[in-house]
């Protein structure tokens, strides 16, 4: 954490911004952060606006198998990261996601499946939303919280900038009537508008 957030992203950023909307996240409920993946320094950047220091609770993160390969999986695993082969996830896997959710923890997921450098419209996997609802289940307070990350350029440079934008929470609990399309288009336009704050405060 002292390394990553006060050394780092200090260091390699000249300004940052969060723009969190004043939101309200229930005491006891299980969260799922749903950022939009524009680059490798979106873990760290979210970990410092949501980590251990900010909300009590460590951000632990869904990731590609490729990602955790040499020494980045080394550095990602390190930071809480746990691999999920998005082809055929393993039970184990989906179950280790299941009880971090159930627990309370905050899972990560990028619900574009991979780094989306330009901000392309990529329809959303299904992955985000079958956890929460195989997780409501076993707990019905869930709730999914779009970020957008955007950065001053496209790929972070040194001295650059970087914002978050919080949108407001959703309560899963309230989305069950809807199928996967239909939730993972209403998130996609969620994430994006969160994203358009984002870019606007980064001068994009």
């Amino acid at each position: 954490m002292f390394v990553t957030q006060d050394i780092v992203l200090r260091f390699f950023f000249s300004k940052k911004k969060i723009i969190n909307n004043d939101f309200q996240i229930p005491i006891n409920s299980s969260i799922i952060l749903a950022p939009t993946h524009r680059s490798r320094w979106d873990g760290l950047v979210l970990t410092m606006a949501m980590g251990r220091r900010v909300t009590n609770k460590d951000c632990r993160f869904m990731v590609t198998k490729s990602e955790m390969r040499g020494i980045q999986g080394w550095f990602l695993k390190r930071l809480g990261c746990f691999s999920i082969n998005q082809l055929s996830p393993s039970l184990s896997t989906l179950r280790y996601a299941i009880d971090l959710i159930v627990k309370g923890e905050q899972l990560v997921v990028f619900p574009e499946g991979k780094i989306n450098k330009f901000s392309r419209k990529l329809v959303l996997k299904e992955g985000l939303y079958r956890l929460a609802r195989l997780a409501t289940q076993k707990t019905e307070s869930i709730i999914i919280l779009p970020i957008g990350i955007a950065y001053s350029k496209v790929s972070p440079k040194f001295r650059s900038e970087f914002c978050l934008s919080f949108g407001q929470p959703i309560a899963m609990t309230d989305y069950l009537n809807l199928n996967i399309q239909e939730f993972n288009k209403f998130l996609n336009e969620e994430m994006s508008k969160e994203e358009e704050k984002a870019l606007k405060n980064v001068g994009r």
